[in-house]
């Protein structure tokens, strides 16, 4: 079993004898996420001057379905513009929409913070 979150499991699940194991892994580090940018980018047209260590700042904490996300999405602005090949501007304009978005659900809503 895998989740990336653990908060919606079951509390049954989590006693003791239940799970042999729970490995945690962190958040890819700004060499991790510029790597993970450039595996999703070799399966797309790109342009070859993309600066993927700017990308990998722009998308700070974010996973790595995340940064998949920001490629897609990259892909289909530049789909949408009829073109064959994603530029760094798509890619600048998925991760404000990705990673921002992102941000937006995962904030704590106000009425849950206690004051």
């Amino acid at each position: 079993m895998a989740t990336n979150r653990p908060d919606t499991l079951d509390p049954a699940l989590m006693r003791p004898g239940r799970l042999d194991r729970k490995v945690e892994f962190a958040l890819p580090d700004l060499a991790g996420r510029a790597h993970i940018l450039k595996i999703h980018a070799k399966q797309m047209s790109v342009e070859r001057d993309i600066r993927y260590d700017l990308l990998a700042r722009l998308c700070p904490n974010s996973t790595g379905a995340e940064i998949r996300s920001v490629c897609t999405e990259a892909g289909m602005f530049a789909i949408r513009a009829r073109r064959k090949v994603a530029t760094e501007k798509d890619f600048l304009e998925a991760i404000n929409k990705v990673v921002k978005g992102y941000a937006k659900f995962s904030a704590t809503p106000r009425y849950l913070t206690h004051n």
